[in-house]
């Protein structure tokens, strides 16, 4: 007879083997829909602001990057979105407590030299009795970005930003930077 303290360690185990497993599953179908919204957006930013220039791309950010984030969400059934703690839009970019330790963490970590472009985090969760599959990746500011979130924003982007955006937070970032993180929240 097995006595019940190994069954149990066993038991325990084997379930924390599966939930890495689901974690990991999870983490490389988060990265896929990442990877879905930073491409949908990178190309028409990029022709936006070459046919245009940067006043152009603040639509993309504004428009067409919350209707990209909204139909994964729908396309999913998870909550996609992007936050920082810098935020230009206050109704879709505010991060709730758990991106906000997440972003401070990548600030700290992007700071201290680690490539931005590579920081991420994935977390099994538990909020107000569901648990959530957690994952955020981290936008590094791009040479690009800083046309309208650098220290140094033209004189006809600030005019259009005050006007598109009167609570605007998000500039005085420098090339390598974190400026936020694509964010989505999985029900479990």
């Amino acid at each position: 007879m097995v006595p019940k303290k190994i069954v149990a360690c066993a038991c325990a185990m084997g379930a924390a083997a599966l939930a890495w497993g689901q974690q990991e599953q999870y983490t490389q179908d988060a990265r896929k829909v990442v990877g879905q919204l930073q491409s949908a957006l990178a190309g028409v930013l990029l022709e936006r602001i070459k046919t245009s220039g940067p006043e152009a791309a603040i639509g993309v950010c504004k428009d067409i990057a919350p209707a990209k984030a909204s139909e994964l969400s729908r396309a999913t059934g998870w909550r996609v979105s992007r936050v920082s703690l810098k935020v230009r839009n206050p109704l879709l970019g505010m991060p709730d407590g758990w991106e906000a330790a997440r972003l401070a963490e990548f600030d700290q970590r992007a700071a201290a030299g680690e490539n931005p472009a590579t920081l991420e985090q994935s977390e099994i969760v538990q909020e107000g009795g569901q648990r959530y599959f957690r994952y955020v990746k981290a936008l590094p500011v791009q040479p690009l970005c800083t046309n309208c979130h650098g220290e140094n924003v033209a004189a006809a982007v600030k005019a259009k930003l005050s006007a598109e955006y009167p609570h605007d937070q998000a500039t005085g970032y420098r090339e390598g930077m974190v400026r936020g993180a694509v964010s989505i929240k999985r029900p479990l």
